[in-house]
Formats: C-alpha cells, sequence, structure tokens
C-alpha cells in the first residue's frame, strides 16, 4: 500500500494514511458521534426505570470508544506489512464499527427522540464498510508469518504447518546495539551481586 521509502519517512507514512478514504470516512464517524454524544447530554430524558440514566452512560462511553478505536485501528493495519497484523486490525474495526450501530440503537431505546442523527450514523457506517471491504481486499495475504492461533493464515496454510524460520537458531550478537540502549553506570551492570537480596554491592 505505502512505498518502501515510506518507512524511512515516518511522517510520510502518516500523512498518506490521513489521506485515505477509509480513513477520512473515520474522522467523519467520529465527529458525528461527538455531536450525537453531546446532543444526547443536553437532551432531558425521562427515565422510567432504576439504573436507565446509567445504561445509556454507558451506551455513550461505548460510542465514543468504539469511535476512537477505528481510526486508530487504521493506521495500525496502514503501518505493517504482515498479513496476521494486518487483519488483526481489521477484524477489531469490524467489530466496533458494528458496535456502533449496536450502540446507537441503545440510545434510541433510551428515549432519545432525535434519531436523524441515529439514522446518519447508520448511512456513514454503511459507507464505511463498502470501504472497509474494499481496503481488506489490497492486503497481501502472502506477506505472512504463521499465525499459530490459526486465525488469520493464507489458504493453505495451517497453524500447525513447519516454518523454516524456526530452524533459525536465536543468536543474541544478531541483536543491533541499540536494542540494549545506554548504561549510565556501567559499574552498576558488572558489579558483584549479594546472594542474600540479590542487589549488586
Amino acid at each position: 500500500m505505502f512505498d518502501e521509502e515510506d518507512d524511512f519517512d515516518p511522517m510520510e507514512r502518516h500523512n498518506r494514511v490521513r489521506q485515505m478514504p477509509i480513513f477520512l470516512k473515520a474522522e467523519e464517524i467520529s465527529e458525528l458521534v461527538r455531536h450525537i454524544v453531546k446532543s444526547v447530554e443536553k437532551t432531558d430524558i425521562k427515565f422510567k426505570r432504576a439504573g436507565e440514566k446509567e445504561m445509556l452512560e454507558h451506551n455513550l462511553n461505548y460510542l465514543m470508544e468504539n469511535s476512537m478505536i477505528i481510526p486508530a485501528k487504521i493506521a495500525g493495519a496502514a503501518g505493517v506489512g504482515i498479513y496476521d497484523l494486518k487483519m488483526e486490525n481489521a477484524a477489531i474495526i469490524r467489530k466496533a464499527a458494528r458496535e456502533l450501530i449496536t450502540d446507537a440503537r441503545g440510545i434510541q431505546m433510551h428515549g432519545f427522540k432525535d434519531t436523524e442523527y441515529l439514522d446518519l450514523l447508520r448511512k456513514e457506517v454503511e459507507e464505511f464498510r463498502v470501504l472497509f471491504a474494499e481496503w481488506v481486499k489490497t492486503f497481501d495475504p502472502w506477506d505472512y508469518i504463521i499465525d499459530r492461533w490459526g486465525l488469520f493464515n493464507p489458504p493453505g496454510i495451517n497453524y500447525d504447518d513447519h516454518d523454516p524460520d524456526d530452524d533459525i537458531p536465536f543468536d543474541p550478537s544478531d541483536l543491533p546495539d541499540e536494542f540494549f540502549g545506554d548504561f549510565e553506570d556501567d559499574d552498576d551492570i558488572d558489579g558483584d551481586w549479594d546472594e542474600e537480596d540479590n542487589s549488586p554491592e
């Protein structure tokens, strides 16, 4: 989805993600959800049973949370190449988008009368669904590592298949120096350890 040189320019990658149609639609949904939440909070809803107010507050919280998850996970999926990681993000996006509709239904059931906002949210999510399905089709299933949980493997690849990479022994010397960071006081690292309290003397 991105040119290889994007890996060396995080800002360019960030800007391209934000220009993707699916990301723009996700941002529109998030803005709409913010308006819905503010509108519900300003509405004087008459609750008939104890606990209904708390349930409505939960619906609003879930609505906001799901609307924020979607663009974050789109960026997460766009930032990786490996198929199962892309699909893992996509599955979370799908779940959050579907729950937006459930959350909206709950708000309506609690007496929110401005249903045109909720109808607009349903319309936006439906448009998002089509963009999402087309976007997922661009994922390369053969840029993969075996998903040992068995969820997101390419066709014909099983979770228990042998991976030749598993035969390569781990060599700590292959780790880059940056992995270990910088220590300000090397004496603490090389110091003798007290056997009783497991701390440097």
